[in-house]
Formats: C-alpha cells, sequence, structure tokens
C-alpha cells in the first residue's frame, strides 16, 4: 500500500546535521490516468513551474549546508509537533493513495493537510475524497477533517461527512466515514442520513458494500419509501440498491401513506419490499390493519401488492372485522381491498358476534355489507335459537343471522338440526 503527498511541503532536520532529502510532485490535472476532481482548477503553488524548481533546489541545499538554524523562506514547526516526527509532511494539492498493484484506493484533494510517516497518519482540512474500487471512483466524499491510518490501509474521515454515489445517486451524510478497500466496506455513522430518488432513511449506521451496491442500515432504523408512501421501522434494514429491494430480517413495522396520512398499518419478524413492483411481502407473525375495510389480517406468510390492493396469504389466516367483530379462519385467503371482498377456502370457520358460525371449504365474504357466499361441507350453526343446518352451499347475512343453506345438486337435502333449550 503506497501513500504520496503532492504539494508543497516542509522537512524539519535531523539530528547530527544531515539534512532530510526533499521531494515534492504535484498534481498534474491534465494526466490522463489521474480522474479530474473539484479540486483541479486549483494551483498547488502560486509561483509558476521554472520558479517552483528553483526554490526546490535553493531550500535543498540551505538544508544540507547548515547544521544549526533555520532556513531561510521555510516555516518552523508547530509546538504541537514533536521533533520525532522527522518524516512531517505539510501540503496542499493531493493525497494518492494505492494497492499493490499500482491502482488508487483513494485521493485526497485538501488546501491544507500534513503527514507523518513514522506514524503512517495524516490529516487533511475540509477534503474532497475520491473512493476506488477496481479503478474506479465508487464514491466521492466531502467533510471537515480527513484522518488517514493503518499505513494507507484505511482512510477515516470525521465532521459533516457527505458521501455520494455517482453511479446510483445514493448520498449518505453522518459524522464519521471509514474507507475500508481491501474489505470492499464503506462505512457512515453518527447520526446517518441517507437520500436517494426512492428511499430516505435515518439510523445509526450504514455499512455500504460497493461492488454489490448494498447498503445495510442498523440502530434505530426509520426508512421511508416515496413511492410506494411507506415508512419501516427496524433495526437493521438491507437495501439492495441494484434490486431495487428492502429486506427486513428483523422484527419490523410499517405504515402506508396517502395523502401525508397513514391509512394502513403492519408488522412482523421479518419482510421485503419491492420498490418496483410495490410488493410487501412480510413472514413470520405477519399482521396487516388496514382503515378501509377496518379489517385485520394475521398470518405467517402475506404479500400486500400495493398497486392492485391485494393482500394474500398461503397460509393459515385469520380475517377480523373491526366494526361487526366477526372472525374467519382458514388455510389461505385473498383480500381485495377496493372490491371489500375477502376469498377464504380451506378449513373455513366464520364465528360472528353473537356465537354464530359458518364452516365450508370456501367462502366469499363480502366485506361492506356482511353477505357471505360458502361452498362446500356448509354448516352453519346459531345459539339463540339453537340449531343447525347442513348442506352444500348457503348464501345470506351472518350478523343478521338470515342465512339460506341448500343442498348439492346428487342428493338436494338440508339437513337441520333443532336444540332445544
Amino acid at each position: 500500500m503506497n501513500t504520496k503527498g503532492r504539494g508543497g511541503r516542509r522537512g524539519e532536520r535531523e539530528k547530527g546535521g544531515k539534512g532530510e532529502e526533499l521531494t515534492k510532485k504535484f498534481f498534474n490535472p491534465t494526466s490522463p490516468h489521474l480522474p479530474t476532481s473539484p479540486f483541479s482548477h486549483l494551483p498547488t503553488s502560486p509561483f509558476p513551474s521554472p520558479l517552483r524548481l528553483s526554490l526546490i533546489l535553493l531550500l535543498a541545499i540551505g538544508l544540507f549546508a547548515c547544521s544549526t538554524g533555520k532556513p531561510k523562506n521555510q516555516a518552523s514547526a508547530k509546538p504541537t509537533e514533536k521533533a520525532s516526527d522527522s518524516n512531517l509532511t505539510v501540503f496542499g494539492g493531493t493525497l494518492d493513495a494505492t494497492d499493490e498493484t499500482g491502482r488508487l484506493i483513494w485521493r485526497i484533494n485538501a488546501k491544507k493537510a500534513k503527514y507523518t510517516k513514522e506514524r503512517e497518519m495524516g490529516q487533511a482540512e475540509n477534503p474532497y475524497a475520491e473512493l476506488f474500487q477496481d479503478g474506479k471512483i465508487v464514491y466521492q466524499v466531502t467533510g471537515d477533517k480527513a484522518d488517514i491510518e493503518q499505513n494507507g490501509k484505511q482512510l477515516v474521515l470525521k465532521g459533516r461527512i457527505v458521501a455520494v454515489d455517482p453511479q446510483n445517486g445514493v448520498e449518505l451524510r453522518g459524522n464519521e466515514l471509514e474507507w475500508r478497500p481491501n474489505e470492499d466496506l464503506l462505512i457512515v455513522r453518527n447520526q446517518l442520513n441517507g437520500k436517494h430518488k426512492q428511499l430516505t432513511a435515518v439510523a445509526q449506521e450504514a455499512r455500504v458494500k460497493t461492488r454489490e451496491q448494498r447498503v445495510d442500515f442498523s440502530g434505530g432504523v426509520v426508512a421511508n419509501s416515496l413511492e410506494p408512501g411507506l415508512q419501516m421501522r427496524t433495526e437493521h434494514l438491507i437495501w439492495q440498491v441494484k434490486q431495487e429491494k428492502l429486506i427486513g430480517d428483523r422484527p419490523i413495522q410499517f405504515d402506508r401513506y396517502e395523502n401525508n396520512q397513514v391509512t394502513d398499518r403492519g408488522k412482523g419478524d421479518s419482510a421485503e419490499v419491492n420498490l418496483k413492483t410495490k410488493i410487501v411481502t412480510v413472514t413470520k407473525n405477519a399482521q396487516v390493519d388496514l382503515a378501509e375495510p377496518p379489517v385485520q389480517i394475521t398470518s405467517n406468510s402475506m404479500t400486500w401488492n400495493l398497486n392492485s390492493e391485494i393482500v394474500t396469504t398461503n397460509t393459515p389466516v385469520r380475517v377480523f372485522h373491526r366494526t361487526d367483530n366477526m372472525i374467519v379462519t382458514a388455510n389461505e385467503s385473498e383480500l381485495k381491498i377496493r372490491q371489500n371482498t375477502v376469498f377464504l377456502q380451506g378449513n373455513v370457520n366464520g364465528v360472528g358476534q353473537r356465537r354464530q358460525a359458518i364452516k365450508s371449504d370456501r367462502l366469499t365474504w363480502f366485506l361492506k355489507n356482511q353477505q357471505v357466499e360458502a361452498q362446500g361441507n356448509v354448516v352453519y350453526q346459531q345459539a339463540e335459537p339453537a340449531l343447525t343446518f347442513a348442506g352444500e352451499t348457503a348464501t345470506g347475512n351472518i350478523q343478521q343471522e338470515n342465512i339460506v343453506v341448500r343442498g348439492g345438486k346428487d342428493s338436494g337435502k338440508v339437513i337441520t338440526e333443532i336444540i332445544p333449550n
């Protein structure tokens, strides 16, 4: 890993009168190997090139000729700089870091910076940084301060960080950033805010896998998708940017918005939101509470298509009408929100508020008027008066205890059982 400073620099003399060898390389914005940066228009020195080189030569001769005293035109070290920092370099321009193959892993532009070779650390004020992966810029970063650590293996920036992915437009803001190129990992933490045309998010930390275009939000995550209008709250949320998916692998709550008003709520132990198809899949203790119709649906696996407004379950389901206090359970269901209709099948069992009940193989429940249509092995029971009807089909209103049970085509018989008090 190589780290290079470009621009003017100041060298301290070593003990015994031996001057430190000075080298200086200036940033060339026209070089074909160096991408253009927003600071490329700034001169690295107020002097033209021939004069600058002459000054360097004169400074070098002065250092080697004198064993004591301070060379002319060279600033003295700050009181905070220790004498042991013999490799301290102060510069304005760019600082590059490369991997073992010579490819850039980051470039920092700063008007003022310093690098200590002995400590293998550097600092830059108000830097602009370009982070590279596989020879390409993966993030462009600005901040108040940059700290370079671990001999170029890790870059740390602190203070009002803004990191932007030029490829997909993801913007991450926070107060601290770490770039670990060997791990393909970018970390932004401390009052994190994320922004994209599809999503905004706040969390304690974001970990970005640049090659995968994956962002892991963790710690008090609140994410808002713009279309559909959905807010998700969890402790860990995975954002697959390229696939346009959000994956919550921890307990998650979500609210649906229309005209800035919450219309529906949901929760589960895990969930996946496809931002492209606008389909929400909730698994493990899934629950959705709809405002209209006033229905609650619970199941272990649920798919909610926000475009068509259809909620589908393929595992045992419970549908509860909050206003009419009626519960229907089944093996699977499909709720059409716009049509106010629920279709249930497999071991259907409905119970009304006065303990009236209906069982069947299939049931269509019209939520607006509480009408039902049941097919297959129908059994209707009510408590007052106590009676039971059995047949192949049934229609009517369970809440009003007005049910017509019919026999099948083969037998045409309806079995009625009356239980006296």
